[in-house]
């Protein structure tokens, strides 16, 4: 016997039981960007290594450790994206998209990392993003938080999301505060992990961002950020945070909030919630406007959020899993006797052209009306259709609803949309 060929570890397949829940979510987050008149944007999954050694940077974790990169046959470096604002700069480059334009887009789609695998976690994950290019000031940056609001409201869970939001100020800024940093750091060497000592030579901004206790500690009398702002970075945050509250938008102001990437500047915001366990990012955001002169494009403003897609189906699955879908029928047809069989194939067909939208699963492989219904049940259907061959020389159909109570009832075809349009209800 063959050897069983198995899934890559950290790359899951998405089963037909919870797909519908995918196709859910998806349809919620499509629904809600297409209501701020987002458009979608879809990129290759293959880039240019350089694409994303140039926007993450090179001394980033990402970079140095996750990437899947490899050589093509004529010996171009190319990887699996990691992330997708990158891959939307560079089409907004490469098409004429961005400079002295506005753009908001959306994207959807598999990024690849090698990090080690967890619950929500994945190395092949799918994540969601918004990007809005050609707007400067902090009322887009509004926009962007207010339509990820919008998200959890639509899915019911925005009692249990927490807004933090930061500045990391003009790029001049930052790098004043990081001298500033890491003169402090450098004298508490003794009290930083392995980790932190990595970043310090690399990206000591995320030394702050450790979880480890004894690093917290060393890191609590740090320099703040808001002490090196420049002017227009404060006044920028400023005005945000007035927007947000005038919105009813609660937040919490987090100065050890930063971003792993090295293309962020003045906003960044997560979504955090402590209904996975330990507090983690449900989704994160923020301004870059400095990326797509960086990768060579013209001077052009911009912000946007990502979210991971497997984490927020945890959340969803996690909080309420009753409202989310367990079904993929709601109304099964059967057929006893070979004169009705093709009767049932009409049925169906006439119900799928009529009522566009409605589930119709046809039972195949004979068996007696027990097995059958039994099948009908399995699926979740809500109605089932029983046919006979009284019913095929009759243009009749038995109505038998499967959920909830209701009585069965035999009606004619020509009126069978308009009862199961009552029945499904």
């Amino acid at each position: 016997m063959a050897k069983t060929i198995q899934a890559i570890r950290g790359m899951n397949d998405c089963l037909p039981e919870v797909s519908g829940t995918w196709q859910k979510v998806e349809a919620v987050l499509r629904q809600v960007v297409a209501s701020y008149g987002y458009q979608e944007i879809r990129t290759p999954i293959v880039e240019s290594t350089d694409l994303f050694k140039r926007s993450i940077g090179e001394v980033t974790d990402i970079v140095e450790k996750e990437m899947y990169t490899f050589e093509d046959r004529n010996g171009d470096s190319l990887t699996l994206r990691p992330e997708g604002t990158a891959s939307c700069v560079r089409a907004g480059n490469e098409h004429g998209l961005l400079y002295n334009q506005q753009q908001r887009l959306w994207y959807l789609g598999p990024m690849f990392r090698h990090e080690r695998p967890q619950k929500g976690r994945y190395r092949q994950f799918h994540q969601f993003g918004v990007e809005a290019y050609g707007l400067a000031g902090p009322d887009i940056d509004l926009e962007v938080i207010l339509l990820s609001a919008r998200l959890w409201k639509a899915f019911g869970i925005s009692d249990h999301v927490t807004l933090q939001i930061n500045t990391l100020g003009s790029n001049e800024a930052r790098q004043r505060y990081r001298d500033a940093l890491v003169d402090y750091l450098t004298a508490r060497t003794d009290k930083l992990d392995e980790d932190s000592l990595r970043r310090l030579e690399t990206n000591p901004l995320r030394v702050l961002d450790s979880k480890n206790p004894q690093v917290q500690e060393a890191t609590a009398d740090a320099p703040s950020l808001m002490d090196y702002l420049d002017e227009e970075s404060k006044a920028h945050f400023e005005t945000l945070c007035s927007r947000l509250e005038s919105a009813g938008i609660s937040f919490e102001v987090n100065p050890r909030l930063v971003r792993g990437l090295d293309y962020y500047n003045r906003t960044v915001f997560e979504w955090v919630t402590d209904s996975l366990g330990a507090q983690g990012t449900v989704c994160a955001g923020g301004r870059y406007d400095g990326l797509v002169e960086q990768l060579g494009g013209k001077g052009t403003p911009a912000v946007g959020f990502a979210m991971g897609m497997e984490r927020l189906v945890l959340l969803l699955t996690t909080l309420q899993p009753e409202a989310l879908p367990d079904t993929f029928a709601d109304v099964y047809v059967t057929a006893l006797g070979d004169d009705a069989q093709q009767y049932a194939v009409e049925v169906a067909e006439q119900l799928r052209e009529t009522m566009p939208g409605t589930r119709v699963m046809m039972h195949c492989g004979g068996g007696n009306l027990k097995k059958q219904l039994k099948r009908a049940d399995k699926t979740g259907a809500r109605v089932a259709l029983l046919l006979g061959s009284e019913e095929a020389e009759q243009q009749s159909v038995v109505v038998k609803p499967l959920r909830n109570g209701g009585e069965q009832q035999s009606v004619n075809l020509d009126a069978l949309a308009a009862t199961l349009e009552t029945v499904l209800d």
